[in-house]
C-alpha cells in the first residue's frame, strides 16, 4: 500500500477566531522572551571569564537546544494563528518531526548529563575538576547530540515508511509522532510498542537517572556544612524544576501506546514553548553566579557604549572638542 498523501493540514490549538488572536499575541510574546533569555545566557557564558565551570558549559548548550527546539514548532504555530491555509508538504512534515525530536531528545540528554555534573561537584568536590575536565565534558556533549540523532533517525525512518492514504488532517499544532500514526492506514500495534520503547524509555530512564542523582545529592547534605548546603541547594533546585517541567509532559506523551487524547495539545505546549521559556528564568534567578555575571556583563556593555558615545561627541569638530573629556565627566 503506497503513500497517497502529499500534504498535511494542521488543525492548530483552537478554531475560535478570537482565541486565535489572543494566542497569537501570547505565544509571540513567549517566543520573544524565550529567544532573548536563552541568547543572553549563551552570550553571558561565552563572554564571562568567571563562568568556566562545566555546569555553565552545559547550560549554554542547553539554552542553544532550547532555541533550536522551540524554533522548530513555535514560528509555525504563531503564523498559523493568522493564516487561513495551515497545510504543509509531507516532506516538510517529516523534517519538522526529525528536528523536533533531535533537539528535544538532545535537551533531555543534556539535562541528564547536568545532573551527573552536579552529583560529582557536590559529592566529590575534591575530584570534580579532575573528573569533569574539558575533554570528558566534550565527549559527554557529543554523545548527547549523537544519542539524539540516533533516536530521531529511528523515529523518522519508521514513520516515513508508513502508508498514508488519507485523511490528511492532523488534530495538533505541529507534526508529532502520535497524531501522524493516527493517519496511517495499517496496523500500528507493533510499531506503537517500538515507538514507546524508543521515546518513552529514553524519557523514563533519563528521568530515573536524574532523580537518583539528586536523591544522592540531597542525602549528602547531611554531612555538608550549612554554607555548603546554602550554595548547592539553589543550583539543585533550579535543575529539578527545569527537569520536572520537561520530563513530566514527555512521559505523559510518549510513555504510552500510539493513541491520542484531547489534552495532548495543551501538554505539548509545555515542553515545546513554556519550558524552554522558563529555563532562562529558572537558572538565572536560582543561580547567583549566572545572575551576577549577566548583570556585570550587560551593564558594563551598556554603560561602556554610552561612555564611548560621549567620548565621540566631545572629540568631534567645533567648540566642543576644546573641552577636555575628563573635565566634562566631572
Amino acid at each position: 500500500m503506497g503513500n497517497n498523501v502529499t500534504e498535511l493540514i494542521l488543525m492548530g490549538l483552537s478554531q475560535n477566531k478570537e482565541v486565535q488572536q489572543q494566542c497569537f499575541i501570547l505565544f509571540l510574546l513567549f517566543y520573544i522572551i524565550l529567544m532573548t533569555g536563552n541568547f543572553f545566557i549563551i552570550m553571558t557564558v561565552l563572554r564571562s571569564p568567571n563562568l568556566t565551570s562545566p555546569m555553565f558549559f552545559f547550560l549554554s548548550f542547553l539554552s542553544f537546544a532550547d532555541i533550536c527546539y522551540s524554533s522548530v514548532t513555535a514560528p509555525k504555530l504563531i503564523i498559523d494563528f493568522q493564516a487561513k491555509d495551515k497545510s504543509g508538504s509531507f516532506v516538510g512534515c517529516m523534517l519538522q518531526l526529525f528536528f523536533s525530536h533531535l533537539f528535544g531528545c538532545t535537551e533531555i540528554f543534556i539535562l541528564t548529563v547536568m545532573a551527573y555534573d552536579r552529583y560529582v561537584a557536590i559529592c566529590k568536590p575534591l575530584h570534580y575538576l579532575t573528573i569533569m575536565d574539558w575533554k570528558f565534558c566534550s565527549i559527554l556533549l557529543v554523545f548527547c547530540w549523537l544519542g539524539g540523532f540516533v533516536h530521531t533517525l529511528v523515529q523518522t525512518m519508521l514513520t516515513v515508511q508508513l502508508p498514508f492514504c488519507g485523511p490528511n488532517l492532523i488534530d495538533h499544532y505541529f507534526r508529532d509522532i502520535h497524531p501522524l500514526l493516527k493517519l496511517a492506514c495499517t496496523d500500528l500495534y507493533v510499531l506503537g510498542l517500538v515507538m514507546v520503547a524508543n521515546s518513552g524509555v529514553i524519557s523514563l530512564s533519563s528521568f530515573v537517572i536524574l532523580v537518583g542523582s539528586h536523591t544522592v545529592i540531597l542525602l549528602s547534605f547531611k554531612t555538608c556544612s550549612s554554607e555548603g548546603r546554602h550554595e548547592a541547594l539553589p543550583t539543585c533546585a533550579s535543575h529539578i524544576i527545569a527537569a520536572t517541567l520537561l520530563f513530566f509532559p514527555c512521559l505523559f506523551m510518549y510513555l504510552r501506546p500510539s493513541t491520542t487524547f484531547p489534552e495532548d495539545k495543551i501538554v505539548a505546549v509545555f515542553y515545546t514553548i513554556i519550558t524552554p521559556k522558563l529555563n532562562p528564568l529558572t537558572y538565572t534567578l536560582r543561580n547567583m553566579e549566572v545572575e551576577n555575571a549577566m548583570m556585570r556583563l550587560w551593564i558594563k556593555r551598556l554603560f561602556g557604549r554610552n561612555r564611548r558615545d560621549s567620548d565621540r561627541k566631545f572629540s568631534g569638530t567645533g567648540t566642543a572638542s576644546v573641552v577636555p573629556v575628563s573635565r566634562n565627566r566631572c
